[in-house]
């Protein structure tokens, strides 16, 4: 099969390259074609940032930047839109740019395997902030470098480069210019003849012909877990399907009573639209892999892959969100939980794709809360996860809804301790009952990440947490606990 010429800006030119299959990723097309070795290759699969790059994508009068992980994204996947690696970050005059000036100065750089993806992402935290007047802070430099990781265990120096950048004499990039070119791109894109092994559709009805006219494509959605299977599955897709560009699917709807979620929208955005109504979740966001994983991959890839141990769908679950599958046949809605037939099996048609995530809106009296269980603190994947939501009236539970992730093969509602909890006083006394049933209800297998009898263990202990969280006690977790608390 063959594959349209891919077409990016780099360094103010556009680039083309001829035969990419459709399975290749950015990375080896950075390395091997293009002979960028700045960007290197550490753990391939997106888990130390050593390959993060950034892209620029016109968003109306603007640029859109956005630091990803080159090797588990599809070179195809960047068709029309601006490359940076840290070979172009130089002015014309050889002056360092502030993400690399700050990086010497702090002495940010020890072994440098690392640097070059760190002052990437450190580029992408620039122009989303520095270049629009915002300043970064550490907390900020902290949650937005979670995903590149230093063994040299560098990172003092390198939060120090973060919050000096702003310091340094300012850099603008020259945006209409490269807006120019995207746009070029564009339109030269819009006459090219069909792609045969890659198709990278603008809109959802095209999109859906496509699905139904080649059912065995593989259908990609940020890719940041078919990466994986390329990289060290080593499988081969002969034939891509890519959702991202669907103009549809990259909206977030706002209802008086929902939001609806396209399967396009990265979970960077996702979980910013969901912060905004539960201001409460902006910590289990943060930890949701790193920033690079977050600005490629999508809220719905998250949930149509199905993994049992994917972070969103348990919480999708508390909240009591529904899934639309559309297909040219029509559409069909569901309770997110019931999406799944078996360990990442799922009950859509060859024809069908997940499009939109509908998510209710928080109503008063409602309590909601989710928690993360892994080895590592940031850019990790969990052991367990559980999250709830009660929803209350005069003391007593109304509702009751919970989501549970690493206990089954699929991600499951925990509906024998719902019944427990709801009609029940929200009590000491009720939290320890269903504590009993919620350990009794799940039987997890023991992997690399945990034992059986711990994730039960731990089931109750999340439930309690929540209780004692309800009851407004700080000091029991790392987001409220300071150092004052800690030692009293």
């Amino acid at each position: 099969m063959t594959t349209r010429p891919l077409q990016f800006v780099r360094r103010g030119q556009t680039v083309t390259l001829h035969d990419v299959p459709p399975d290749r990723t950015l990375l080896e097309v950075m390395r091997e074609d293009l002979h960028c070795t700045d960007t290197k290759e550490g753990c391939n699969e997106g888990d130390c940032g050593a390959c993060t790059v950034v892209l620029g994508e016109a968003q109306g009068a603007r640029l859109q930047y956005r630091a990803v992980n080159s090797c588990i994204r599809l070179a195809h996947s960047i068709q029309g839109q601006a490359l940076w690696t840290a070979q172009d970050l130089l002015a014309p005059n050889g002056d360092l740019h502030p993400a690399q000036q700050a990086m010497v100065q702090c002495h940010g750089s020890q072994c440098g395997f690392c640097t070059p993806g760190f002052v990437m992402s450190l580029f992408g935290m620039y122009q989303n902030h520095v270049a629009q007047g915002r300043p970064i802070t550490r907390a900020l430099a902290q949650q937005d470098l979670a995903g590149n990781l230093c063994r040299c265990t560098g990172y003092r120096p390198i939060l120090e480069a973060a919050q000096s950048m702003a310091k340094l004499p300012r850099v603008r990039l020259d945006e209409a210019a490269a807006l120019k070119k995207l746009k070029q791109l564009s339109q030269a894109g819009q006459a090219a003849v069909a792609d045969l092994a890659y198709f990278l559709p603008s809109s959802l009805a095209e999109l859906l012909r496509l699905r139904a006219a080649h059912p065995a494509a593989q259908l990609v959605a940020g890719c940041t877990d078919v990466g994986l299977w390329i990289n060290k599955g080593h499988r081969r897709f002969y034939k891509v399907l890519d959702l991202t560009r669907a103009a549809e699917l990259r909206r977030i709807e706002t209802y008086p009573n929902h939001l609806a979620i396209g399967a396009a929208v990265t979970l960077a955005e996702a979980f910013a639209a969901l912060v905004a109504d539960r201001p409460q979740l902006q910590a289990f966001a943060n930890r949701f892999a790193g920033l690079t994983v977050r600005n490629s991959g999508t809220l719905g890839g998250n949930v149509a892959n199905g993994s049992p141990i994917g972070d969103s769908m348990p919480l999708l679950i508390a909240l009591g969100a529904n899934v639309v599958l559309m297909s040219t046949r029509g559409h069909r809605e569901l309770p997110l939980e019931q999406l799944y037939t078996g360990y990442r099996q799922n009950m859509m048609a060859p024809d069908e794709l997940l499009a939109w995530i509908k998510v209710p809106k928080p109503v008063p009296q409602e309590f909601s809360r989710v928690y993360k269980v892994s080895k590592r603190f940031d850019d990790d994947i969990s052991a367990l996860c559980l999250a709830v939501a009660l929803h209350l009236e005069g003391g007593q539970i109304v509702r009751a809804s919970i989501g549970v992730g690493g206990v089954a093969a699929t991600p499951v509602r925990a509906s024998q301790t719902e019944a427990r909890l709801t009609g029940q006083p929200w009590s000491q006394t009720t939290v320890q009952q269903a504590m009993l049933v919620l350990r009794q209800e799940f039987s997890p297998i023991s992997d690399l990440r945990a034992s059986s009898a711990y994730r039960v263990q731990v089931l109750g202990n999340l439930l309690q947490r929540f209780w004692l969280e309800s009851q407004g006690a700080r000091a029991i977790n790392l987001e409220s606990a300071g150092l004052e608390e800690l030692l009293a």
